[in-house]
C-alpha cells in the first residue's frame, strides 16, 4: 500500500513537471492561447502533449519499474479540454501506440474514447474559458454552488469536470475487470474495491495540475500582451498629439502664402505631401536618428518660409550616431519648442542648434541628443513645472520617453531669460 502511494505521488510530481517543460515553450504556449485553432494547431497540440504521454508509457514499458510515467488516459483528457475533439482523438491514438505494440490491444480505443469525451467535455462549457478553472475540490464547487447562486453554471460545470475524470478512470477499470490487465496498463490494487480511490484521487490530480500550471502560465503571457497593447495605444495617442498640432500650423502658413507668393506656397504643400508620406509610412515607435533629422529639414524649411533669414539652423552631430535608433517624432517638438516660444517673441530672430554624441557611462554607451536656441528662455517658475504640464511640447515628449525607456532615460531643461533654452535627452544607444 505504501509503495503505491509513492507512486502515486511520483506521477503527480513528474505530471507538474511535464506541464512545465510545455508552459516554457513558446509554440506550446502560444497554441494554448488560441480558443479557435486551425488543424495544423491542434495536430500540434497533440503532438506536444503526446510525446510526453506517449514517452512515458515507453518507459514504463521497457523498464517494467516506472509505472507513474505512464499518463496516456490523463494526458488524452487533457488534450481533448483544450483542443476539442481531434486534438483528444489524435492524442489516444498517438500515445496509445507503444502500449499496442506491446500487446495491450484496448489501449487505443480507450484512449481515444477519452480524448473525445474531453472534447465534449468542452463543448458543454457556455464559455470555453471555463475549461480553464476546472478544480479538482469538489467540496469547493458545492460550496460554490449553494453560497453563489448568481455563478451556477461555473460551478456545475466545474462539478461535471470533476465526475468527467473519474468516469475517465472508472472506463479503465471498467476494462481492467473484464479483460484483463495485460489487454491495458492500470495500476490497481489485488483486492480493487475502495482501496482504490487513491489511483482515483491521483488521476484527479494528474488532469487539474497541467491545467492549473498551464492557465497560469496563459494568463501571463495574456498579461503581458495587454500591457504591450496599452503602450502602443498609449504611445498611438501622444504620437496623434503632436501631428495634428504641427499639420495645423503648417497650413496656417499655407493660407497665409497662396495669395502673396502662390510659387512659394506650392514649395511649402509639396514639403509637408514629403513629411505626410513619411508620417503616413512610419508605423513603429522607433526610427534612426537619421530619418528624423531629415523630417527636421523638412519642417525647418517650413518654418523659414514665414520666418526667412531670421530663422537659422546648425547641426552638429556625430556620424556614428546616425542609425541609432530613437522615438519617433521626438524631436521635432522641441524644435517646434524653440521656434514658438523662444523665437517668435525675437526681434532679430535666433538661432536653432541640435546635436547628438554618444557617452560612455557605467551603464553602458547612450546617446545624447540636445536642442538648444538663444531665444527668450523660459520664467523660472514655469521651467521647474514644465515635464508636468499638460500640452504638446515637452510634457509629451517626458511621458513617451517614460513609456517606452520606464527610469532608464534622462530629459533635461534648462533656461535663462533672455539668453535660450537647452533640452537634453539621454537614452540607451
Amino acid at each position: 500500500m505504501e509503495k503505491q502511494f509513492i507512486i502515486l505521488l511520483i506521477k503527480l510530481a513528474a505530471a507538474a513537471s511535464i506541464a512545465s517543460i510545455l508552459a516554457r515553450s513558446s509554440k506550446f504556449l502560444n497554441l494554448l492561447l488560441r480558443e479557435r485553432r486551425t488543424m495544423l494547431e491542434q495536430l500540434q497540440l497533440s503532438l506536444g502533449i503526446s510525446g510526453f504521454c506517449g514517452t512515458g508509457s515507453i518507459v514504463r514499458i521497457y523498464t517494467q519499474s516506472y509505472a507513474a510515467a505512464d499518463m496516456c488516459l490523463e494526458g488524452s483528457l487533457l488534450a481533448g479540454l483544450i483542443g476539442g475533439y481531434i486534438s483528444g482523438l489524435l492524442t489516444g491514438v498517438i500515445c496509445s501506440i507503444p502500449a499496442l505494440l506491446h500487446g495491450e490491444y484496448l489501449a487505443m480505443p480507450l484512449y481515444a474514447a477519452v480524448g473525445v469525451m474531453g472534447g465534449l467535455l468542452r463543448d458543454l462549457a457556455y464559455d470555453q474559458e471555463e475549461v480553464w478553472r476546472i478544480s479538482p475540490f469538489f467540496d469547493l464547487s458545492v460550496y460554490r454552488l449553494i453560497r453563489y447562486p448568481e455563478a451556477r453554471r461555473r460551478s456545475l460545470f466545474q462539478i461535471v469536470g470533476l465526475f468527467t475524470i473519474v468516469l475517465a478512470e472508472l472506463m479503465r477499470y471498467t476494462v481492467v475487470r473484464l479483460f484483463g490487465e495485460r489487454m491495458i496498463f492500470a495500476f490497481y490494487l489485488p483486492q480493487g474495491g475502495w482501496a482504490n480511490t487513491p489511483v482515483f484521487v491521483s488521476t484527479i490530480f494528474t488532469v487539474a495540475l497541467p491545467l492549473k500550471i498551464w492557465v497560469s502560465a496563459r494568463n501571463e503571457r495574456l498579461l503581458e500582451n495587454k500591457e504591450r497593447l496599452l503602450v502602443e495605444a498609449r504611445l498611438s495617442a501622444l504620437s496623434a498629439q503632436i501631428n495634428p498640432h504641427f499639420l495645423f500650423n503648417t497650413l496656417n502658413t499655407v493660407s497665409s502664402l497662396i495669395r502673396t507668393n502662390p510659387d512659394k506656397a506650392r514649395q511649402v504643400v509639396y514639403k509637408l505631401s514629403n513629411i505626410l508620406r513619411r508620417l503616413l509610412r512610419k508605423t513603429d515607435n522607433f526610427a534612426p536618428l537619421r530619418e528624423e533629422l531629415a523630417f527636421i529639414d523638412d519642417y525647418l524649411s517650413i518654418e523659414m518660409t514665414r520666418f526667412g533669414d531670421k530663422l537659422r539652423f546648425v547641426k552638429d552631430v556625430e556620424p556614428g550616431t546616425l542609425d541609432c535608433q530613437i522615438p519617433a517624432m521626438l524631436l521635432q517638438p522641441l524644435v517646434e519648442n524653440s521656434i514658438k516660444h523662444g523665437l517668435a517673441r525675437k526681434v532679430d530672430g535666433g538661432t536653432i542648434r541640435l546635436e547628438s554624441r554618444f557617452e560612455r557611462r557605467p551603464e553602458g554607451l547612450r546617446l545624447l541628443l540636445t536642442v538648444a536656441d538663444d531665444g527668450v528662455g523660459i520664467e523660472e517658475e514655469r521651467l521647474e513645472s514644465i515635464l508636468e504640464q499638460p500640452g504638446i511640447g515637452v510634457s509629451n515628449v517626458n511621458e513617451r520617453l517614460l513609456v517606452l525607456f520606464g527610469a532608464n532615460y534622462r530629459l533635461s531643461v534648462t533656461s535663462q531669460s533672455g539668453e535660450g533654452t537647452k533640452t537634453v535627452i539621454e537614452i540607451p544607444a
